[in-house]
């Protein structure tokens, strides 16, 4: 369950609410969310959605550094990266993998019978940002969640070389309305 302040944080940070957070997988050096950690299966009676992004990015100061990466060519750029490193396929592959695991182990038994009965649990299959395809890179927001709340996502340890910071300056510090001090950031790198 998400602390009150933390959820008002989110909520300002998304312009909504967020759909199936669960808690939140990293905060920045002032203590806000950065990264929230999303249930996979969000249900309303028998209406339901798989929700393929298990880490969302949530911090404003990140979601707009990365988009001027991705307009910049950087998804094609990794891709093609991706094409001729061998090690760097491997590794992401594995990533994808851990992301997979990971997004199954928090669906209840319940939970995984309901989605092979209505024929919807190879939708949770795929990997990073609903991927089917290692070989492909899409929303590097994602990939960037994945590397800060876990590590091992070498497209979002990539991502985040590339940008000038991983928090907003101080004089900048937009996430007021959740702030009750810094404490331990709770990131991976």
């Amino acid at each position: 369950m998400l602390d009150p302040t933390d959820l008002d944080t989110i909520r300002w940070q998304l312009g909504r609410p967020p759909a199936g957070a669960l808690a939140v997988a990293c905060r920045c050096p002032y203590g806000h969310p950065q990264v929230v950690l999303t249930h996979p299966l969000h249900r309303r009676g028998a209406e339901f959605t798989v929700f393929p992004t298990l880490f969302w990015l949530s911090c404003p100061f990140l979601v707009t550094a990365v988009g001027r990466l991705e307009s910049g060519g950087a998804v094609k750029r990794f891709e093609a990266r991706l094409a001729t490193d061998p090690d760097l396929a491997a590794r992401y592959a594995a990533a994808h993998d851990a992301y997979r695991r990971e997004r199954l182990s928090l669906l209840s038994r319940e939970e995984r019978e309901f989605l092979s009965r209505v024929g919807a649990g190879g939708r949770l299959e795929t990997g990073i940002a609903g991927l089917g395809s290692p070989h492909r890179v899409k929303c590097l927001h994602a990939h960037l969640a994945h590397f800060l709340a876990r590590g091992g996502n070498p497209i979002g340890e990539a991502v985040a070389a590339e940008l000038p910071a991983l928090a907003c300056p101080p004089q900048r510090v937009e996430c007021v309305a959740g702030a009750h001090g810094a404490g331990p950031s709770g990131c991976h790198p």
